[in-house]
């Protein structure tokens, strides 16, 4: 049995657009209703979410049946956990706080095997090769990762043509939130100021010939984002959405509680 294509790696390089969705309930149930919602990729947040290796491993098997890609984003770029993520069967990472292309660089070879890089043989025992099913599967499973860094500070945005330029890359994704924060602008990621850091970051991921990507809880700055050219834009989360829709719901029987609007992505 071949390794199993990455067709979200595919529409990214052929620049398709693919619309996305957070899952930070850490639930194997919702990620399984998610993936039947109509989604070309799903976040199984391990930086902001109750994840852990158990849990986002129940998670892509609750995914395993879905057209959606299950992207998995560790808490940090370690290479200890980008080796326990490939091997539980993620394929699709999304790492955070990627601030130069050195550490950009670091990543590539954390995915990769020797001697390309530094991750350590064993998926042959664990649910990557399909407990040892995938015949080739060390020799091509670099073939199918797709490697998306973040990046979300100053010095990222400074470093940024480096780091799109790095071989291996297949996307940079904008964190609105944390980079706003950096600017000084806490919450703020519709200021003007940080909008034109944004779409400057797209223009540059994009000349580079990698995907660019965001999130953001506001449709008309999505819908710009992708009239400028990102190609993985996710729109919402789990979490605010079942919270939200909770709300509407007590609300329009007199009860509720108020919850925080604006234009806030992470």
């Amino acid at each position: 049995m071949p390794v199993p294509k990455n067709l979200f790696k595919a529409a990214l390089r052929d620049g398709r657009p693919q619309i996305g969705l957070w899952l930070n309930t850490g639930e194997p149930l919702i990620a399984e209703l998610a993936g039947t919602a109509g989604f070309d990729w799903l976040v199984i947040d391990g930086e902001h979410g109750p994840n852990d290796l158990r849990s986002i491993i129940d998670q892509l098997r609750a995914l395993s049946a879905s057209p959606a890609e299950a992207v998995v984003r560790p808490p940090m770029g370690e290479p200890w956990m980008i080796k326990q993520l490939l091997d539980a069967g993620a394929r699709t990472l999304l790492v955070p706080m990627v601030d130069s292309a050195e550490q950009a660089r670091a990543l590539v070879k954390a995915v990769r095997y020797p001697p390309h890089g530094i991750r350590g043989v064993g998926a042959a025992v664990a649910r990557a090769s399909a407990f040892n099913t995938v015949s080739d599967y060390a020799e091509t499973a670099a073939d199918e990762i797709c490697l998306l860094v973040q990046a979300e500070t100053r010095a990222a945005i400074a470093d940024l043509e480096n780091i799109a330029a790095v071989e291996g890359i297949d996307g940079v994704f904008i964190g609105p939130a944390d980079l706003s924060a950096d600017m000084g602008y806490l919450g703020r990621i519709e200021a003007p100021e940080v909008q034109e850091v944004i779409e400057k970051a797209l223009a540059t991921i994009t000349a580079a010939g990698k995907a660019a990507g965001i999130l953001t809880f506001n449709e008309a700055l999505n819908l710009r984002y992708i009239d400028l050219g990102a190609r993985f834009v996710a729109v919402g989360s789990d979490v605010a959405e079942f919270a939200g829709t909770l709300r509407r719901l007590a609300g329009r029987y007199g009860r509720g509680t108020p919850g925080t609007g604006g234009a806030f992505g992470y």
